[in-house]
């Protein structure tokens, strides 16, 4: 099943994102509690109700799991990647002449990581 045989509809309840996801579901609330996407509304009475995109990520995580072979942490850090977005890469400047913090690997890769947040603050 891919994305565009879903049905267009606001919600989905749990037997039949089951029959379209194809996976029991047991398997469907067990991968809400690994997967932060996944949190799907409940009913008055209590049921679950997909939206569409839960749906379409219930898909990808079974592909990643059952045809990709990914663990739940692989596949969970396979979508996280999907899901942040990358800030654009910088050319570093020359450090300037009497700098007076050291530069080493730990400290390179730490400026990396703190220009990328200011970024995505930005």
């Amino acid at each position: 099943m891919n994305a565009q045989e879903i049905q267009d509809k606001l919600y989905f309840r749990i037997g039949e994102v089951s029959k379209l996801v194809g996976v029991k579901p047991y398997v469907l609330r067990y991968w809400e509690s690994e997967f932060a996407g996944l949190t799907p509304k409940k009913s008055g009475t209590g049921h679950r109700l997909y939206r569409r995109k839960e749906v379409e990520l219930l898909l990808e995580i079974k592909r990643l799991l059952y045809d990709k072979r990914f663990t739940i942490e692989g596949a969970r850090k396979t979508l996280e990647g999907k899901a942040k977005p990358t800030a654009p890469a910088r050319v570093k400047a020359a450090p300037p002449q009497g700098q007076l913090f050291a530069t080493g690997p730990d400290l390179t890769q730490l400026r990396r990581e703190l220009e990328a947040i200011l970024e995505i603050l930005r």
